[in-house]
């Protein structure tokens, strides 16, 4: 989106970690990038270097991505003229009674907070004081060229020819919902073909490993550990399950398996449902539904040809409604809209 933007004409620069993995793409593009980034949320050597930056660049806007840069920059730029703009990646966690908030988000110096998704915005909304207009959407863009790996063999994790693959990609926390998705195991036909491919790290918890072995698909279900190579095994499934239960923002995993062609079930929290047109892109399920979950992957493996028209569906979708060239231009938009006072 960066890069996007410089291309449309604003001049960018960077500050980010030295060893930065696409420090020399951001600096082949024409950006200048400054090694640093702070350590903590208040560092004075942070506040230092980034006001120097900000007054010897004289820069119309400051965009800040985490809470370690929103917090230092917004002392940084006290008393300055640049407008200071935040990015909000997920729902919850925030409150205007919880004073660490101030910090960042709801500082009042902050100008402008732009959210990854509509349900984003509208949670934050509702913790903002003032002109609620301040908060805003531009979806996480991409770009289909980006998706070109080799779809994994899955018989390296004991998957057999022919299977229907259910993968679910989600490192072990409470809120990814692991324990809905293998109580749908529960109520799925016993004697079909469906497999389900668990990618993600913290698999082996004693918790989650006894809720594997009470399901009647025990001997179907299928753990890959960490890997570098999600994309390509999500790429190898039929589908897609995402079984979050609450603080969603655009879920990448999710993003992923569209971009590849892999039907999607994704619980209606955060932004997850607005990346899918539900029975078109998708499958939207109530949060914490195991029925639905369950009724969603039966529905999809009966129909082969719905199962393939939804994948295709999905990635024509990521192509036409979460474009990397879009979302440059409406965070170009919203740029100009902040630095001149228009919302």
């Amino acid at each position: 989106m960066l890069i996007g933007l410089a291309k449309l004409g604003v001049e960018v620069e960077l500050m980010t970690q030295p060893d930065a993995e696409y420090r020399s793409r951001f600096e082949e593009n024409g950006i200048k990038v400054h090694g640093f980034h702070p350590r903590k949320k208040i560092e004075p050597e942070a506040i230092r270097r980034i006001r120097h930056l900000l007054i010897e660049g004289k820069f119309d806007a400051v965009y800040c991505f985490n809470n370690k840069a929103i917090a230092n920059t917004n002392l940084a730029a006290i008393g300055l003229p640049v407008k200071v703009m935040t990015y909000r990646g997920q729902t919850g966690n925030i409150s205007r009674w919880d004073p660490s908030g101030y910090l960042t988000h709801l500082s009042p110096r902050v100008d402008r907070i732009i959210c990854v998704s509509k349900a984003t915005r509208d949670d934050l909304q509702k913790h903002v004081w003032g002109n609620k207009d301040k908060v805003c959407t531009v979806y996480k863009g991409h770009d289909l060229d980006w998706y070109q790996d080799t779809p994994a063999d899955l018989k390296q994790f004991g998957v057999p020819d022919g299977a229907f693959v259910v993968g679910s990609v989600a490192n072990i926390r409470p809120r990814k919902g692991l324990p809905i998705l293998l109580k749908a195991t529960h109520l799925l036909p016993a004697d079909s073909n469906i497999h389900l491919l668990l990618v993600g790290r913290g698999m082996d918890n004693p918790e989650v490993q006894a809720l594997i072995q009470a399901s009647p698909m025990a001997d179907r279900i299928h753990l890959t550990g960490f890997r570098k190579d999600a994309p390509a095994i999500i790429a190898s499934c039929q589908v897609s399950v995402l079984a979050s239960t609450k603080r969603e923002g655009l879920p990448k995993t999710v993003i992923e398996a569209m971009a590849y062609g892999v039907a999607p079930i994704v619980s209606d929290t955060g932004g997850s449902a607005e990346l899918i047109e539900d029975g078109v892109s998708g499958i939207r399920v109530t949060p914490g539904s195991a029925e639905e979950i369950a009724a969603g992957i039966q529905r999809l493996h009966e129909s082969p040809e719905l199962c393939a028209n939804m994948g295709q569906s999905a990635r024509d979708r990521i192509a036409s409604h979460f474009h990397v060239q879009h979302s440059s231009e409406a965070l170009l938009k919203v740029l100009s809209e902040t630095v001149n006072g228009e919302f």
